[in-house]
């Protein structure tokens, strides 16, 4: 399974999100531009305590309050050994969310996602982390966060761009310069736990039209053993 063919076969599995609140709320909206099936439920003197109800064909996938909901929508992009990152309530809706296509993510909320699973490897320290920035240039300002996550930690960790720039020398860090294809088009994080299942965790998202992308995050265990099994074995 490449990278492409990951993001359709999320595609095919759409997700209903039913928003919970007293008064009429631009949230729905904000999810019509994703792959779910967004439904609107009046509760009266719920008040600042609305919430929203995410199901999939197997049914109830748990709820979150529309706070919390629109402060991922236009998030904070910290690095993760930051004394203001908190990812608690991030990382909470992100799981929910797992394997709901994003259709009209812009770049900010992209790298807010990103840093939720680089804390992750950062905290973990071990194991082996795939990034995909399209092109090496666009790693550019992403340097130093991963010098300190080299330095920081055991991580072994691969970069991957279309080769249009040369990158520094960065301890136990492996670049990956591809010339065209699937690297060129797609972001991605492909976290392997280091060692622990609970840890492994994706990001996959092809750029259509600048700046926006289409794609998913994950933390089944299955599908991302296939993405680093396909980096792997592409890429060496």
């Amino acid at each position: 399974m490449d990278l492409r063919e990951a993001i359709d076969d999320v595609r095919r599995k759409r997700k209903t999100l039913i928003v919970y609140s007293d008064d009429a709320t631009d949230i729905a909206d904000e999810f019509e531009s994703k792959n779910v099936t967004v439904q609107y439920r009046r509760l009266r003197g719920v008040g600042p305590d609305e919430f929203l109800v995410i199901r999939d064909e197997d049914g109830f996938e748990g709820a979150i309050g529309l706070t919390a909901l629109r402060e991922f929508l236009t998030p904070p992009v910290l690095v993760p050994w930051s004394d203001e990152f908190d990812p608690s309530s991030f990382r909470d809706l992100v799981a929910l969310l797992d394997r709901t296509l994003f259709t009209s993510f812009d770049k900010r909320q992209m790298l807010a996602a990103s840093r939720e699973f680089e804390d992750r490897a950062w905290r973990v320290g071990d194991g082996t982390i795939h990034v995909g920035f399209q092109s090496l240039s666009a790693f550019r300002d992403q340097t130093e966060v991963y010098r300190h996550l080299a330095n920081e930690t055991d991580l072994d960790i691969h970069i991957y761009g279309r080769a249009d720039w040369g990158p520094p020398r960065i301890p136990n860090t492996t670049f990956h310069a591809e010339t065209s294809g699937e690297i060129g088009a797609v972001w991605f994080i492909v976290y392997d736990g280091g060692g622990d299942d609970r840890q492994k965790c994706a990001l996959v998202a092809e750029e259509r039209g600048e700046g926006r992308y289409f794609g998913f995050w994950t933390y089944d265990i299955s599908t991302v053993d296939d993405l680093r099994v396909h980096l792997e074995e592409r890429y060496g």
